[in-house]
C-alpha cells in the first residue's frame, strides 16, 4: 500500500477536487467511517437514511412501443435521476440467465489464473478507458481498494466477427470473449431507449444522441471482491472507494449488491441499496452532469465492508457497463438548459483529466 493510498483511507473527496470536470460540492469520506474521536476533524459519524427508496420503474411498456409509455417513463426516469441519480430498472428484456452465469465466469476468472498470468493483462489506456487488470488494492492509487478489477472496453470484443481479431490480446481464458459480448450486446439494447427518455425528460430532442450511441463506446468491468482478511478489516479500507462514475451513465445488474451505499445529496446521508435480483441499476455520471448543465448530477456511491459478517468469508461479484461518448466527440451542454456553465471539451480530454485522479496526472490527455 502506497503513502498516497495510506491517506486516502481517511481521505475526503474534496482533496482531490482539482481533478474534477464539473461541480462537485458535496462532502464525503472515500470509505465509511466506523472511527470515533480520530485527530482528524474531517472524520465524522456518518449518517445513513434508512427510510428512503430508491424508485422502481418497469421498462416492459416503453419497449413495447405502448401508447404514452415514452412520455410515462421519460417522466419517472428524469424526476428520480435529478432527485438522487439512481433508478432500478425492471422489465428490461435482458435474459437474467446471463447474470447468473457471469457470475460464476467471474469467480472462475478470478480464482483459477494465477497473479502472474492476470499481470501479463495489466492495465492500461487505449483510447479513453484504462483497460485490463487491476490487482487488489491498486484499482485507483488514492484508496486500497479491497478489490480485483478487470476492465474491457468495445475494443476488446470481437464485434464484427473480424477474421484478425486475437483473442488472446484481450482475454485470459477461451470463451470468454463471446459470453461477455453476448451480454454487452443484450445490454446495448436499453442504452439509446434510455438516453432517449432522458432527452425527453429534458425537452431536447429525443434522438440527437442516436449517431453517437450507435456502437457506443463503453467500459465493461469485472468486480471481484475477495473474502475479506482481519488485516483488511482493520485497515479503514473500504471495498471501493466513494466517487462518481465518469460516464453518461452505468448499467449494473443486480447480481450482488449488498454493500452498495449511495449518497442522497438533499441531506448528505447514506442510502443502502438492495434492489431485486434480475433488476438492472443505472445512476447517473460526470458526462452526464456535463451536458445537462448540473440538472442531472453524477452520482455519489461507494462499496463498504458488509454489515453482515457472515458475508465476511464471501466473494462480491459485480459487473458495471459504464456508457461513454467515443473519444471525438465534442460535449457541450445541451439547449434549453439555462446558460451553459461548462465550455464544450473533446470527450477524451474531459475523461482522461478526470480520471488521473485514479490513475496519476501522466494518464490525462490535452487535446
Amino acid at each position: 500500500m502506497s503513502n498516497e493510498q495510506l491517506k486516502g483511507v481517511k481521505a475526503v473527496n474534496q482533496d482531490f477536487k482539482k481533478f474534477d470536470q464539473v461541480n462537485k460540492d458535496q462532502t464525503y469520506q472515500l470509505s465509511e467511517s466506523t472511527r470515533k474521536g480520530d485527530v482528524d476533524q474531517r472524520v465524522v459519524e456518518e449518517e445513513f437514511d434508512l427510510n428512503y427508496e430508491i424508485k422502481t420503474i418497469d421498462m416492459s411498456a416503453l419497449l413495447a412501443g405502448k401508447k404514452d409509455a415514452a412520455e410515462e417513463f421519460a417522466q419517472e426516469l428524469g424526476t428520480a435521476m435529478k432527485e438522487i441519480g439512481f433508478v432500478i430498472l425492471t422489465g428490461h428484456g435482458v435474459n437474467t440467465d446471463l447474470y447468473q452465469t457471469a457470475e460464476e465466469k467471474i469467480i472462475a476468472l478470478f480464482e483459477n489464473l494465477d497473479l502472474q498470468s492476470k499481470q501479463t493483462y495489466h492495465a492500461k489506456r487505449y483510447g479513453s478507458v484504462n483497460q485490463g487488470y487491476f490487482p487488489i488494492k491498486e484499482t485507483t492509487i488514492i484508496h486500497p481498494d479491497l478489490v480485483e478489477g478487470w476492465v474491457f472496453c468495445r475494443r476488446a470484443f470481437n464485434m464484427n466477427n473480424d477474421s484478425a481479431y486475437d483473442e488472446s490480446a484481450f482475454w485470459p481464458a477461451p470463451d470468454y470473449e463471446c459470453f461477455f459480448r453476448q451480454l454487452c450486446l443484450a445490454q446495448e439494447e436499453i442504452i439509446l431507449p434510455l438516453m432517449q427518455a432522458i432527452l425527453r425528460y429534458l425537452k431536447c430532442d429525443p434522438h440527437s444522441f442516436d449517431k453517437k450511441l450507435h456502437k457506443p463506446n463503453f467500459g465493461f468491468r469485472l468486480n471481484y471482491y475477495p473474502p475479506l482478511q482481519q488485516e483488511d478489516l482493520e485497515s479503514g479500507a473500504g471495498r471501493m472507494l466513494g466517487h462518481e462514475d465518469v460516464d453518461l451513465f452505468t448499467l449494473l445488474p443486480s447480481q450482488d449488491l449488498k454493500g452498495l451505499q449511495v449518497l442522497n445529496r438533499r441531506n448528505m446521508k447514506w442510502v443502502r441499496l438492495d434492489p431485486p435480483k434480475g433488476s438492472i441499476v443505472i445512476n447517473t455520471g460526470d458526462y452526464m452532469q456535463r451536458i445537462t448543465n448540473d440538472v442531472l448530477p453524477s452520482t455519489t456511491h461507494r462499496v463498504s465492508i458488509p454489515s453482515d459478517k457472515t458475508r465476511y468469508n464471501k466473494p462480491r461479484i459485480s459487473f458495471p457497463m459504464a456508457v461513454y461518448l467515443w473519444e471525438d466527440e465534442i460535449m457541450e451542454v445541451l439547449p434549453g438548459l439555462g446558460e451553459a456553465k461548462y465550455l464544450p471539451i473533446k470527450a477524451i480530454e474531459f475523461h482522461t483529466k478526470t480520471t488521473s485522479k485514479y490513475y496519476g496526472s501522466e494518464y490525462a490527455v490535452s487535446d
